[in-house]
């Protein structure tokens, strides 16, 4: 007999195994109210990152980063900044020499606006097109090991930054686009993101908690991948995980997610690059 402060949904697999009825806990968090010394009635800030939801011997190893596996990738993209390539006969150092000074706030504010392929975009397509139009070498593909380090290399300069979404008329319509994605039922179970991210957040599904889906540490180190991957391979393997098709790398869908999620993140610190189950 299941009670009124449980809820239970029919989630398929996606890995060709029989559906499995999975119960949900009660919420491990609601938003409070602040204290006399706030303002009564004051709404406190209930948004927690992803990490605030791991087992702690999973947030050791994002605290640590002798530990933090993604600091190989870091270590990897910071070789390749300064990395000649391309016809240009150029690196990223050419153009934008120290990274810890030029690109400090960068990974903040994506996904952005660009003036040059007049879209919104998110870093990894951002680091492409330096790398096409100033090193004259060819783009990687999206989620290539190479480009991720570079991005882990670039977000990392923005650890303990604010997230500051761009807030131009373009990127604003990607992020409303965005919104409308995620509050879409979708697939064959009929799950939006807000299902599962909103109104079950803090619960538990096959062992580990739902987080609130707040992209404050891509590109991370997840430990059922065993490798760093960006947030749209994640946001992939939600759609699969939701028997939907998922969209391609780099689409206009993805990349308005991504920018949706990180307008709701916005103010939160980076934690790039993180560590998550």
């Amino acid at each position: 007999m299941i009670g009124k402060s449980t809820k239970t949904v029919l989630l398929g697999l996606g890995l060709g195994l029989a559906s499995a009825v999975l119960t949900f806990a009660p919420p491990a968090h609601a938003a409070t109210t602040a204290g006399a010394g706030a303002g009564a009635g004051a709404m406190v800030d209930a948004r927690k990152s992803g990490y605030e939801f791991m087992l702690p011997a999973t947030q050791v190893l994002q605290r640590d980063d002798s530990q933090n596996p993604a600091m190989l990738w870091v270590k990897d993209g910071a070789a390749r900044w300064s990395q000649i390539e391309g016809a240009n006969g150029k690196s990223c150092a050419s153009c934008h020499a120290h990274a810890k000074a030029s690109m400090k706030g960068v990974a903040a504010k994506y996904p952005a606006y660009s003036s040059s392929l007049k879209r919104v975009i998110n870093l990894q397509q951002q680091i492409n097109f330096c790398r096409a139009a100033r090193q004259g070498a060819v783009p990687f593909a999206l989620e290539n090991p190479a480009l991720l380090g570079l991005e882990s290399y670039v977000a990392f300069q923005s650890r303990g930054m604010l997230t500051a979404p761009s807030s131009d008329a373009v990127t604003v319509a990607a992020q409303n686009k965005g919104q409308s994605l995620f509050n879409q039922r979708m697939g064959q179970i009929d799950l939006s993101c807000k299902d599962c991210h909103v109104d079950l957040a803090g619960r538990s599904l096959a062992g580990n908690l739902i987080p609130q889906a707040h992209p404050t540490g891509y590109p991370l180190y997840r430990l059922a991948w065993q490798a760093v991957g960006g947030l749209q391979r994640r946001l992939r393997n939600c759609l699969v995980g939701i028997r939907a098709e998922p969209y391609a790398f780099g689409s206009e869908e993805m990349v308005a997610l991504e920018a949706y999620l990180v307008k709701r993140a916005a103010g939160m610190p980076l934690e790039s690059p993180a560590v998550r189950p």
